[in-house]
């Protein structure tokens, strides 16, 4: 009886080991200078999540240089509880660095807890990077309670004209996703003094009617339009 106690006790022994070892190679291989083995790393702490990786994945999203990398990191965040990632989460949207607040806001929208709704502040909406500001429109639309709604597309429409095209088309997919809450919005903003403000609530507006269009094709439309001083049929 005594041995076979004492054989258990090895085998529990052994068990831990192997863990802590497997979860030492994945937590080095998060930080290898090789971007392949980043990716493998991240897969694991996926595959298999514990509580040990959450810290270490969340800061890896802030420096990680590698798109497909951080798409990883991502997926393996969501594989963890909410209870452990999203105190992190909402933590890392207030960072200094600006891949820090982008990442963690595409996180959060990926996960889509509505607890995360009330830290999806203007401030991060208006955001100064390009990057922050789309990840916050992106976010906001999955997170935002049917209530606030009008209150969103308020905030947002005070950004139309800005960025270059694929900023703009963040903006306008984001608007178009609120629906018809926004049109009182940019119905306001047709009279804007910028011109391309006006060509921007031009497009979004017939992007709302036709989310299959071309947002190239009708942001240069309505870029004429608005030179001509008509409101024509992007305005529609």
């Amino acid at each position: 009886m005594a041995g076979s106690s004492l054989l258990a006790e090895e085998v529990v022994s052994m068990t831990v080991t192997g863990r802590d070892t497997e979860t030492a190679r994945v937590l080095e291989g998060l930080a290898d200078d090789r971007s392949p083995v980043r990716l493998r790393a991240a897969l694991a702490a996926g595959t298999t999540p514990g509580p040990h990786f959450v810290g270490t994945l969340v800061e890896r999203c802030a420096v990680e240089p590698e798109f497909f990398v951080r798409d990883m990191l991502t997926w393996a965040l969501t594989r963890h509880p909410v209870s452990l990632t999203l105190p992190r989460l909402l933590g890392e949207i207030r960072s200094a660095r600006a891949q820090a607040r982008s990442q963690a806001l595409h996180t959060l929208s990926k996960i889509g807890d509505p607890r995360a709704w009330p830290a999806i502040t203007p401030a991060l909406l208006c955001d100064a990077d390009d990057e922050v500001a789309r990840s916050a429109w992106r976010t906001a639309v999955v997170l935002v309670p049917e209530s606030e709604e009008p209150a969103l597309a308020a905030v947002l429409v005070t950004q139309l004209g800005r960025g270059g095209r694929e900023t703009q088309l963040s903006l306008s997919r984001a608007l178009v996703a609120l629906g018809e809450v926004t049109v009182p919005a940019l119905l306001a903003a047709e009279t804007d003094p910028e011109p391309s403000v006006r060509a921007h609530v031009l497009a979004t507006r017939r992007l709302l009617r036709d989310p299959d269009a071309s947002f190239g094709f009708l942001i240069e439309e309505a870029k004429r339009i608005v030179a001509l001083g008509g409101s024509g049929p992007a305005g529609g």
